[in-house]
């Protein structure tokens, strides 16, 4: 019987390839790396789908590590190059989706099509069916989750013929799956800081080090301005021959994306697009504040810049969408600083949210987490921690399982959770735990520890008018918009 070729089959293939929670413990305990193989495993995985690695220099990359905001300067940056680039196509490339795969492979703003996507994936799943031979005994056949993903978006961008492509790393950067574009026109690493998981090693020089990996021989180094680490990234620039710079916050200006450290991410997305574009030779306008050499371009922002930075959008960060009655503000922060920064946003002006949907990893401290969402929050509204805590209504730690009988949509599916801590709701017991000591007068009849999301959102939808602020992971912030019938609001466009 001939295989189907759908979209559905394809990510039915796709999520064979996913590691289970063990797995996934592992390669955050190595730092990505599993094993000293693991860039030549996927020159080989490249190979055996007819690519050299030369080949992916003429996908004309932006490639972008860091801790915090690497998402975000890499939406700013698609926006910028996809202003001042007439007639091109701009591959973006980021992990992870929200609801749907194959919005991590992005052309012009707008995910590829179910239809594009199974094209693609099945000329790169059959090549590597067959030519079954691994590089080392211990290498599948068909590679993980990300790196089969990676391959794949190289593959649909060199097929698309791409213009521009916006990189982002998946985990670190030395060992990561997209480290192996030989000359990128352009690196750049955000904000660096302490992996919520320990990924990378335990101090911020290890992360450094590692993050700097995506630096080239002769392809320019930046770096936003450092707390820590700095001085690593300039010994790993200079070690590799890539010409190192510190690119200094722009002025405030209009963005699309809310959030004071959002300016942060702008400054490395102006400076970024402001190199690919001068080295490609594509024209645009001189900075709003005269300067006097390249190198000085985030002393200003160019004029031709000032529009498509407020009006980048990055779906699921410190997002607002009205649905009927029900106000939904989303941010999948999952650290302590992003939670700092969530808060700041979702307690801010007219935002009172009186509904939380929760949802963190297990491994993560829970109630540091929600002591960070409620002392920020506090602080914003001028009252106690006790006193904000009584706004809430209800809340609700969720799974990221998507539905009440107990499945997820296939695009969702998530292998990565521990089933004795799924089946127990561990996780969300704890943090039901947390929330209570942290509110001790809270009622803990109206705080849930529920099996799916869409048992969450059953309890909004018997709410009332309500703000339901969605925070704690990216997973479960899809979840909600995929459950909720909130797709309309992934738009990059």
């Amino acid at each position: 019987m001939a295989r189907s070729k759908t979209y559905s089959e394809a990510i039915s293939l796709l999520n064979t390839c996913q590691s289970n929670a063990a797995t996934i413990e592992a390669i955050r305990k190595s730092g990505g790396r599993m094993n000293e193989y693991a860039v030549a495993e996927m020159h080989d995985y490249l190979r055996k789908i007819g690519y050299k690695p030369d080949d992916l220099n003429q996908l004309n990359v932006v490639h972008i590590t860091g801790t915090k905001g690497k998402g975000s300067t890499s939406a700013f940056t698609e926006r910028i190059l996809r202003t001042h680039i007439p007639g091109g196509k701009i591959g973006l490339y980021t992990s992870p989706h929200l609801c749907a795969v194959r919005e991590r492979i992005r052309i012009n703003g707008e995910p590829i099509s179910e239809e594009a996507f199974a094209k693609y994936f099945f000329e790169v799943w059959e090549k590597l069916e067959n030519d079954p031979k691994t590089l080392t005994p211990q290498t599948p056949q068909f590679p993980i989750y990300f790196r089969l993903l990676t391959l794949l978006a190289f593959h649909v961008f060199i097929s698309e013929r791409i213009t521009a492509t916006v990189l982002e790393v998946g985990i670190g950067g030395l060992y990561d799956s997209t480290n192996i574009v030989p000359k990128p026109i352009v690196t750049g690493i955000t904000s660096l800081g302490l992996d919520h998981t320990a990924v990378l090693g335990n101090t911020i020089e290890e992360i450094a080090r590692n993050k700097a990996g995506i630096y080239k021989k002769d392809v320019p180094a930046l770096s936003v301005v450092q707390d820590q680490g700095g001085e690593v990234l300039k010994e790993v620039a200079e070690k590799n021959g890539a010409p190192f710079e510190v690119i200094p916050t722009i002025s405030p200006t209009p963005l699309g994306l809310p959030g004071a450290h959002q300016l942060i991410n702008a400054s490395l997305a102006v400076a970024l697009s402001s190199k690919f574009l001068s080295i490609q030779k594509y024209p645009f306008q001189a900075p709003t504040q005269s300067s006097t050499s390249t190198s000085n371009l985030t002393s200003g922002i160019p004029e031709s810049f000032v529009k498509p930075l407020a009006e980048t959008r990055w779906p699921g960060r410190c997002q607002q969408v009205q649905q009927g009655e029900i106000t939904w503000l989303f941010d999948g922060a999952h650290t302590i600083e992003s939670l700092r920064s969530c808060a700041e946003w979702a307690f801010d002006g007219d935002r009172k949210p009186n509904v939380l949907i929760f949802n963190c990893s297990g491994g993560r401290a829970g109630e540091s987490l929600l002591n960070e969402l409620l002392a920020t929050g506090s602080k914003k509204q001028g009252m106690s921690k006790e006193e904000l805590g009584r706004q809430f209504d209800s809340i609700i730690f969720c799974t990221n399982v998507t539905y009440t009988d107990g499945h997820f949509k296939s695009d969702l599916d998530a292998k990565a959770i521990d089933p004795n801590d799924l089946s127990h709701l561990i996780t969300q017991n704890a943090l039901r735990d947390s929330w209570i000591k942290l509110n001790p007068s809270f009622d803990p009849a109206r705080v849930h520890a529920v099996a799916s999301i869409q048992h969450a959102i059953n309890i909004v939808r018997g709410l009332g008018e309500k703000q339901v602020l969605v925070a704690g992971s990216l997973h479960l912030v899809g979840g909600v918009m995929e459950v909720a019938g909130l797709q309309d609001a992934l738009s990059m466009v």
